[in-house]
């Protein structure tokens, strides 16, 4: 029980502090793939607190002592043919553990299910009213508002209408492609389903709500600097300024929107990336907050140590 206790106390303690270190952290947007790893890990941690807590509730307090082998074979036990719950905390826990894992399920297939079918309705109406551009490596869409999206998918592809040409200059056009194409290569829309389908299974829970919208942020920045990596910075800036008032579907992932001028100025403005230090010291992070879990099942010492040298480390990033 007492393992249970610290895994859902350290479950707790990260879902409202892990998110306020997080925003507060001021090298994530010199490093957006770290920062969205780290809080991807930050959720995986608190999910799997939960679980392992529950677990631990679920089987007799001597098995937990013995390690995480252990208390993974007394779980098989109980779940196996024949098994018998011989006690309320047995039940209690598996019940807690089973409603986490199928309200993750059932919400995940849902975010996954409708953002399938929106795409591929919008995927029909496209083919309908676009014709694809060789040249560009996109599909062109007769339509005055200027727009530049990506709509992701096993054929995903960029999209842009005939209002974006028509307003950006040849060589932003393709800057702010490279940028879509950044996104379908990096399957960034699966990113996004994962941090949403956390922030609907568990609402009004901060680390999973302001996770959702970081993460949405982190990986607009992210596209932009693989776009950087071949385009001047310049062309990329002028073409997010000119489609910063661009609405795009909830399903795909466009090039302006809310935090379109926000990320011009990163762009004219550049800041020098992480130092192997601090990227180093990053990654020691992103372990801690996916291993802790497991070592404090594993070994409570080791798993307060670990707990004590990731807030170490997001404090001094």
């Amino acid at each position: 029980m007492t393992v249970a206790i610290a895994l859902a106390a350290y479950a707790a303690f990260a879902a409202v502090a892990l998110p306020r270190l997080l925003r507060r952290a001021a090298w994530t947007d010199r490093a957006p793939r770290l920062a969205i790893a780290m809080w991807q890990a930050a959720g995986a941690s608190v999910v799997v607190s939960v679980l392992l807590s529950a677990f631990a509730i679920a089987v007799p307090a001597s098995v937990v002592g013995h390690g995480l082998a252990a208390l993974f074979e007394a779980c098989a036990a109980l779940l196996g043919h024949g098994a018998t719950l011989s006690t309320t905390s047995a039940r209690i826990g598996l019940l807690i553990g089973g409603l986490v894992l199928a309200r993750l399920a059932y919400t995940g297939g849902a975010v996954l299910l409708s953002t399938r079918r929106g795409r591929r309705r919008h995927a029909e109406a496209l083919a309908l009213l676009g014709r694809h551009d060789h040249d560009l490596g996109a599909l062109v869409v007769d339509y005055k508002e200027r727009l530049a999206y990506c709509l992701p998918g096993r054929k995903g592809h960029a999209v842009i209408t005939t209002g974006a040409l028509r307003s950006l200059a040849p060589e932003q056009v393709t800057a702010v492609l490279a940028h879509e194409q950044a996104h379908l290569r990096g399957h960034h829309h699966l990113v996004l389903a994962a941090a949403e389908a956390l922030a609907r299974a568990f609402p009004r829970i901060p680390l999973f709500d302001q996770a959702r919208a970081e993460i949405a942020r982190l990986v607009e920045l992210l596209a932009d600097d693989e776009a950087a990596r071949h385009h001047p910075r310049i062309h990329i800036a002028a073409a997010l300024v000119r489609l910063a008032t661009g609405r795009v579907p909830a399903f795909a992932l466009g090039a302006g929107g809310e935090t379109a001028l926000i990320r011009v100025r990163r762009m004219l403005h550049p800041q020098a990336p992480l130092e192997w230090r601090e990227r180093l010291s990053g990654l020691l992070a992103v372990t801690a907050l996916l291993a802790g879990p497991t070592a404090l099942a594993a070994a409570p010492g080791l798993g307060a140590f670990l707990a004590h040298h990731c807030h170490s480390f997001l404090i001094t990033l």
